[in-house]
């Protein structure tokens, strides 16, 4: 089970910022995201990637924290983007096009002891490996790079389309004993609906979390993945009447039966609502 006073494990928003815009790095700190990540991929282009790794080391240096996005293992800048990953200061490690435990553990041994690795599962490969990438010690969550993943496999539809590769991330992550995965980003900057209704799908079909890549998308993803005030509220309910009946069978709760999974559900949304 989740440990619901780890951070990470409950982290619901994960906002990138480019590495090579420093101006950004505070105001996306002050956007209110679980996690704010420090991009050295895609957000920077090849010739910025020096410079950008060198102005995330002096954030960090200066008393800074937050997450690294470095560059996956085939890349010329994997190396150096290592040896920043075991920086003070760094929360957490992103390794884009995860398709291996064996790269997981090779990126963890650069890191700093206690530190947690992010897989970003964008391929097909990485998605048949993802059982295993989950159970590696030191994975934290599993965080799925939605764009990516349709380039590789063809698919343009990115609601039923994506259902299936959603659903193996979340078995994966149930099935390792870590925190739900975290969905790709939602591309329209502008649609508070569209990014509400792609939270309520995510979350419906057990995903814990979302990527953004713009600060105006974090409230609606922290709300998207809240428990509402009404689903607190029938939680107590659940465990006030399971407590109070003292037995561990199935009780009878406004007509329904309430048995031990339900129960349980309702304390998960308890500990979430806390945390």
């Amino acid at each position: 089970m989740p440990d619901a006073t780890d951070p990470m494990q409950t982290a619901r928003s994960f906002l990138f910022v480019p590495g090579d815009r420093p101006e950004r790095f505070d105001k996306a700190i002050a956007a209110g995201a679980d996690c704010t990540i420090l991009d050295l991929e895609d957000a920077v282009r090849p010739e910025a990637k020096p410079e950008a790794r060198r102005t995330i080391g002096d954030w960090l240096a200066a008393g800074n924290r937050g997450a690294v996005r470095i560059n996956p293992p085939e890349t010329e800048f994997h190396d150096d983007d290592l040896a920043l990953a075991g920086a003070a200061g760094v929360g957490a490690v992103l390794l884009p096009k995860a398709e291996s435990a064996e790269a997981c553990r090779a990126v963890l041994a650069a890191m700093a002891p206690g530190v947690p690795l992010l897989p970003l599962i964008e391929t097909a490969r990485g998605l048949y490996a993802a059982a295993e990438i989950a159970a590696v010690p030191g994975v934290a969550r599993l965080l799925f790079g939605s764009v990516d993943f349709m380039s590789d496999c063809g698919i343009e539809d990115e609601g039923d389309g994506l259902r299936h590769a959603r659903s193996m991330l979340v078995l994966a992550s149930a099935a390792a004993g870590i925190a739900g995965p975290v969905d790709g980003v939602t591309l329209a900057l502008d649609d508070p609906a569209q990014l509400a209704a792609d939270c309520s799908r995510a979350r419906g079909i057990g995903m814990a979390g979302k990527l953004c890549i713009h600060p105006r998308q974090v409230a609606g993803v922290n709300a998207g993945f809240s428990p509402s005030d009404a689903e607190v509220a029938q939680a107590r309910r659940i465990v006030a009447a399971a407590d109070s009946a003292g037995a561990k069978g199935a009780i009878r709760l406004d007509g329904k039966l309430v048995d031990l999974p339900v129960v349980e559900r309702a304390h998960r949304i308890l500990r979430t609502a806390e945390a």
